[in-house]
């Protein structure tokens, strides 16, 4: 599954014109008009809209589930994928485990487009 982030100045505004214009639903119960990430979804299809990152993030962001992040990372290496260009980017450099619930590393473009690989952390 993938799952694109789009980068948003406002997220009451936002969240105001994709559920009440577009039909989406906010998916996370957790989600609120202060949170820095939303879920959206309709019809089977979402996506995420954050004003984390909307100052200093270039190119697009596109979040990929995935069954094994360390198998994916460690076949990705293999393959020559090269972190030396984020250097001081953990979430580049290798799987991490993150606060809001994923394991998740990062892979970007010469243009600025980000895959996030991610999996659920498992209890």
């Amino acid at each position: 599954m993938i799952v694109p982030l789009f980068k948003i100045s406002n997220m009451a505004e936002a969240i105001r014109h994709y559920t009440e214009v577009l039909d989406f639903k906010m998916t996370d119960p957790d989600d609120t008009a202060d949170s820095p990430v939303v879920d959206l979804g309709r019809d089977g299809d979402n996506f995420q809209i954050t004003t984390a990152e909307c100052e200093r993030l270039f190119g697009s962001v596109v979040y990929v589930w995935v069954e094994d992040v360390d198998v994916l990372f460690a076949k990705y290496k293999e393959r020559g994928l090269d972190t030396s260009q984020k250097a001081g980017s953990p979430v580049h450099e290798g799987p991490v485990d993150q606060t809001w619930g994923r394991r998740e590393f990062y892979v970007t473009d010469a243009d600025g487009n980000t895959l996030r690989f991610c999996q659920l952390i498992q209890d």
